[in-house]
């Protein structure tokens, strides 16, 4: 496309300077960080090329199967990286509600996307499927991350509150129900944040890329407006499934707080 300025592989190395002078920033202050800067930086660079191989020859062969193949990928290492990124040994019936939320969530706030708002065909065509997919999945992996750890930490750190409201009558739902809309609370947060500085603050890396492409800042707008409301969509949609249903598993079948 005209107008778009490819980079050399110079112009590449040029850009790991910044590894060098973070290097040197927590070297000078004593800051044991170097050998996580190096690793996540080659790992970082080495599944971007993966990728990117991956979806040229995704591109170019389009087909259905391709697609639920990458999009059940994207959904089992979410899955995987919530459990794993959470600060407590979670349960099994906590990891499935975990599960069950992301699929469900993710999915559908997806599908809706794709044939209501960006109305493709095929609706599998991974030039579309696969960048959303990672935006709506990635955000709300993030939010049921701090969601697991909002509500565990609740239903821990204040569960005499939790039982005093059982002996005074209150059902599993109603004494968790101020816990369950703080955790609900603290895991949209972070997406409602970055929607107020969007456009001021900061331009959202779809909307640079578009543009850089040589996109008009117009449509690359456009698209900016409907996949942060479709982000905000799917954050909401998955938390409250989680929460709605988590809570239950810190209780047993007589209604009592399990230890």
């Amino acid at each position: 496309m005209e107008g778009v300025i490819d980079l050399n592989l110079w112009q590449m190395a040029a850009a790991y300077v910044f590894i060098i002078i973070l290097l040197v920033i927590v070297k000078l202050r004593g800051i044991s960080r170097e050998r996580e800067i190096l690793i996540s930086t080659i790992r970082m660079t080495l599944q971007l090329i993966l990728t990117g191989y991956i979806l040229v020859y995704l591109f170019d062969n389009m087909h259905l199967v391709y697609t639920i193949i990458v999009i059940a990928l994207m959904e089992v290492f979410a899955i995987y990286n919530i459990c794993e990124r959470s600060k407590v040994k979670l349960s099994k019936s906590l990891k499935k509600i975990i599960a069950l939320s992301m699929i469900f969530g993710t999915l559908s706030s997806l599908l809706y996307f794709l044939f209501a708002v960006v109305n493709i065909s095929p609706w599998y065509d991974p030039r579309y499927f696969i960048p959303l997919a990672g935006m709506l999945i990635g955000n709300s992996m993030t939010g049921i991350s701090l969601g697991v750890n909002k509500l565990v930490d609740n239903m821990i750190l204040q569960k005499h509150l939790v039982e005093s409201a059982l002996m005074l009558g209150a059902t599993p739902k109603q004494a968790s129900k101020q816990l369950v809309d703080g955790a609900f609370d603290s895991a949209i947060l972070p997406t409602i944040n970055s929607m107020v500085g969007m456009g001021i603050v900061f331009l959202p890396g779809m909307m640079t890329g578009q543009i850089l492409s040589g996109i008009s800042p117009i449509t690359a707008i456009e698209y900016q407006i409907a996949i942060m409301l479709g982000i905000l969509g799917s954050v909401a949609l998955t938390v409250i499934l989680f929460v709605n249903l988590g809570y239950k598993t810190f209780f047993n079948e007589e209604s009592q707080l399990i230890q």
